[in-house]
């Protein structure tokens, strides 16, 4: 939220990959986010996503314990004045993320600036899942994938008739594919104070070696309880049994075993 208020200012649009648990009862916890490579406009976020860093995050988020929950995205300012929840391009991005997933309880989060009555702005907050039907629809290939300028960002377009009350349309409005979630907060155990990934500054060497400096006095796991961090590092470590075993010890706040602490404090040195 941060950087999208004060470095993008609203005016593209930024989305990421949100990571926890999903409780017995269905409620989604959120205790990371990921943000992919990505070009954002003002009206479209197109993803560039990367298999070999996703399979990193993946063995991160496995030995935390969590899992891929939702997908997260502002709107921006030019949106504040259009009459809709989701445009029909966000609708067809939340869906194909969710069916992707494969998990019932996928949320989808928007972030939005709102200009109040004083002329001031707000940001909000609004958490929703796509309807099982929407969800459905786009897996058997109902959504036309193809939006023009011309076309009304309010209503998704069918390629063909569906039934939406007792009438036959081929543009549903977006808000009855909307399910709205409520939101709750939550205190993760995870820092964030690494840079994050994939924004205009690439992380270096650098920036690992004042993270670790600056919070010396803290034991070792302490200092690399940070997903961000943990994906920096990941770079280096064997996706399939290093990682998973360093989240875990993060998860647990156990001793880091001498080898990946050994690797970590050089690497940092060698900035």
């Amino acid at each position: 939220q941060h950087y999208v208020n004060e470095s993008l200012a609203f005016a593209v649009k930024r989305g990421g990959f949100m990571y926890g648990n999903v409780s017995e009862e269905g409620q989604v916890e959120v205790n990371f986010i990921y943000e992919p490579p990505q070009q954002g406009m003002e009206d479209n976020l197109m993803l560039m996503r990367d298999a070999e860093e996703e399979k990193r995050v993946d063995a991160i988020a496995l030995g935390l314990g969590m899992r891929r929950v939702g997908f997260i995205f502002n709107q921006t300012v030019t949106q504040d004045k259009k009459e809709y929840t989701l445009s029909n391009v966000e609708v067809l991005l939340a869906t194909q993320l969710h069916a992707e997933s494969e998990l019932k309880e996928w949320v989808t989060a928007v972030v939005k600036l709102e200009i109040n009555e004083d002329g001031g702005a707000d940001v909000h907050f609004e958490a929703f899942q796509m309807s099982d039907i929407c969800v459905r629809l786009f897996r058997e290939g109902w959504f036309e994938t193809e939006i023009g300028s011309e076309d009304d960002p309010k209503l998704s377009k069918m390629k063909k008739e569906v039934v939406v009350g007792v009438k036959d349309v081929k543009e549903v409005d977006n808000d009855f594919f909307l399910v709205l979630v409520k939101i709750l907060d939550h205190q993760g155990s995870l820092s964030c104070t690494f840079p994050i990934e994939n924004r205009n500054n690439q992380t270096t060497m650098r920036a690992l070696k004042t993270h670790m400096d600056r919070a010396r006095s803290f034991p070792f796991v302490k200092r690399i309880s940070d997903f961000h961090l943990l994906l920096f590092v990941a770079q280096f470590l064997d996706v399939a049994s290093d990682v998973p075993a360093l989240a875990e010890c993060v998860r647990l706040q156990s001793r880091v075993p001498e080898g990946h602490e050994l690797l970590i404090d050089s690497m940092a040195n060698t900035s």
